[in-house]
């Protein structure tokens, strides 16, 4: 014990190492239960269930940023939930895009929530890598954060500008790459991502892969894509990597599972677009305005993007409600 000391204590990026594995412990735990225990059998998963699981990875979120509060300070605390919920409400549009992916290759519901789970476990490395990146230059060159800065406003304008724009899958050119180098099945074979069949050209026994696998490829690269906004915006709050992380990590975990009610009533967050644009805006002119007025506190950071958010939701239910009418009729 007293050999495991000295490692359980040390430094590593700024937090010790002791709660960088209580975090992994965490989320391990979660992952397991989640898809050993609720989710053993492949069978299709209700808006109910849906909603029942988020609020548990929300509310073990919301716990975790209350250890963080109690034992790292407040401003540790309120940097961990504007991370939160940055985080959180960047991910709606994941949401929308993964919605579209699955519709493409026809993937039941049955088998997409195979594809999400190992979708995340992509997301937790590829992120690590991200902010792990993110975190080596922020400390070595401080300027970079005016980069970050002018990025996201610069991707929030763009973000105004396109909000209507509907990705084709289609015409996707990694898709199209992946179909001109692997041999893919025609359709779906259950849950597999990889099967052995025969090369109707050659007869030989060959390994082909399935539309689920081109499915969990294409999520993984549009989380990647997403990052590049979502990690710049959350080390605008704050350079901690640990913060940075974890609020990451947290946010997608709930958002995955909340996928299955999003999926379902996406169309009713039509505006949600324009109020994420806004926060992207609001929080690259956070680093330009530190010269001028000095560091804006961390509840007016959360604040306003928690009203911004707030106030683009009820825009979209109050414009959409006519809809949902509609649709439900």
């Amino acid at each position: 014990m007293e050999t495991l000391a000295p490692f359980l204590f040390a430094d590593f990026l700024g937090t010790t190492v002791w709660i960088w594995l209580c975090f992994i412990g965490i989320v391990i735990s979660l992952l397991a239960f989640d898809l050993g225990v609720l989710h053993k059998d492949e069978r299709e998963i209700g808006v109910r269930e849906s909603l029942l699981l988020s609020a548990g990875y929300i509310s073990a979120a919301l716990l975790f940023g209350a250890w963080i509060w109690w034992y790292l300070g407040a401003q540790s605390g309120m940097d961990y939930y504007t991370g939160f919920m940055i985080e959180k409400s960047l991910s709606m549009d994941n949401v929308f895009v993964i919605a579209l992916i699955f519709s493409f290759f026809a993937i039941p519901r049955q088998y997409q929530h195979r594809a999400l789970f190992w979708g995340i476990l992509g997301v937790i490395v590829l992120r690590a890598l991200m902010i792990g990146l993110g975190a080596s230059l922020v400390s070595q060159f401080s300027w970079i954060l005016y980069l970050f800065g002018a990025f996201l406003v610069f991707t929030g304008i763009k973000m105004w500008v396109i909000a209507d724009h509907v990705p084709d899958i289609a015409d996707n050119p990694l898709l199209k790459f992946l179909k001109r180098r692997m041999r893919v099945t025609e359709g779906l074979r259950g849950s597999a991502f990889w099967v052995r069949e025969n090369d109707p050209a050659t007869g030989k026994v060959e390994r082909y892969a399935t539309p689920l696998l081109l499915a969990l490829i294409l999520v993984e690269c549009v989380d990647l894509v997403f990052a590049v906004d979502s990690v710049p915006a959350i080390f605008a709050i704050t350079t901690d990597p640990f913060i940075v992380y974890t609020s990451n990590i947290f946010a997608i975990l709930g958002l995955r599972a909340l996928y299955f009610a999003l999926a379902a009533m996406i169309h009713r967050f039509k505006y949600l677009k324009y109020a994420l644009a806004l926060v992207l805006v609001f929080i690259g002119s956070k680093i330009f305005l530190v010269g001028i007025i000095g560091k804006i506190p961390a509840v007016v950071s959360l604040s306003v993007t928690f009203g911004l958010i707030a106030g683009g939701v009820l825009v979209s239910l109050w414009k959409t409600r006519g809809e949902a009418a509609t649709a439900t009729s």
